[in-house]
């Protein structure tokens, strides 16, 4: 998301003394009819607004690995430190690397960092290409694990595609991590907050979308449908469908922020975080779990 997106949460984190003395009403946005979609609310969490409001995934390795979340607080001193300040959704491949998606404020490169199966981790730097937007909200590993994809912010008609950073034999921390391909979309999505693999071809994502006119709903929940599945070598194209809306419940009014997104191809279950308004974000921010109907 672009700086002004990625701040909202800490500047509703520092304004909590003050948000904590204003009136508190209920508001609750139920989805619209037209809105409904194949996947049917089961449950949820409280997702913490320091260390769960921007990410999450599923880990399969090493076998009973608890899901992984992400948000300000889970950023290493040591990298904000160099100004790697905003931390987007992780994912993890099937034989357990584990990559969390890094942005700065500034300048003319992103960053992923990648923590193999045995703990060791390592950082791996993109150059921005020609036009291509600095942040870093999101990334998703093929269910090969050997290509990555990527999101920019704002309205776009493509996915970056790169070589998985610690998996596919083509990378190393000591080089640039290249743009490989593009997924060419065939109707443009807005502020993409995360994206996972549900099959070899098929992609579920978060839109954190405040307009609402691409899809006729604000804070969908994006199918997209590859012509074929990343190979690095060429462009493939993607076809999306809003599914629904995402819930909007919370008691404070004011904006909803959808984040990450994770699909465990292990019981199939979908969970995607929304970071309530205001006072809010600490009390009923929430991840919800969703089951195919």
């Amino acid at each position: 998301m672009p700086v002004p997106a990625r701040q909202r949460c800490h500047a509703v984190l520092a304004g909590l003394v003050t948000l904590a003395t204003a009136a508190v009403v209920s508001l609750a946005a139920p989805v619209p009819a037209t809105a409904a979609g194949t996947w049917t609310e089961t449950g949820s969490d409280r997702a913490d607004p320091l260390t769960e409001s921007q990410g999450l995934t599923s880990v399969e390795v090493p076998a009973n690995s608890p899901n992984r979340y992400t948000g300000i607080g889970t950023i290493p001193i040591g990298l904000s430190s160099r100004g790697w300040n905003h931390v987007g959704d992780p994912d993890a491949s099937y034989n357990g690397y584990y990559i969390e998606p890094y942005q700065r404020d500034s300048g003319n490169s992103k960053m992923y960092r990648v923590q193999a199966p045995g703990g060791t981790r390592s950082e791996y730097v993109h150059t921005l290409s020609p036009g291509e937007a600095l942040n870093n909200s999101w990334d998703a590993i093929s269910p090969d694990g050997q290509w990555m994809l990527s999101g920019e912010w704002g309205t776009m008609t493509r996915l970056l595609v790169f070589p998985t950073p610690g998996v596919n034999p083509g990378t190393s921390p000591s080089t640039n991590l290249p743009q490989a391909a593009t997924v060419h979309l065939d109707h443009a999505v807005r502020d993409v907050q995360g994206c996972d693999f549900s099959g070899p071809t098929t992609l579920l994502c978060s839109s954190d979308d405040p307009d609402g006119s691409l899809f006729g709903l604000t804070k969908p929940l994006l199918q997209i449908d590859l012509s074929a599945a990343p190979n690095g070598s060429s462009d493939v194209s993607g076809h999306v469908t809003a599914l629904r809306q995402l819930p909007l419940r919370s008691s404070c009014p004011g904006s909803f922020e959808a984040e990450g997104i994770d699909y465990d191809r292990r019981t199939g279950v979908l969970r995607v975080i929304v970071v309530s308004p205001g006072f809010c974000v600490l009390t009923d921010s929430k991840t919800y779990k969703f089951a195919r109907s």
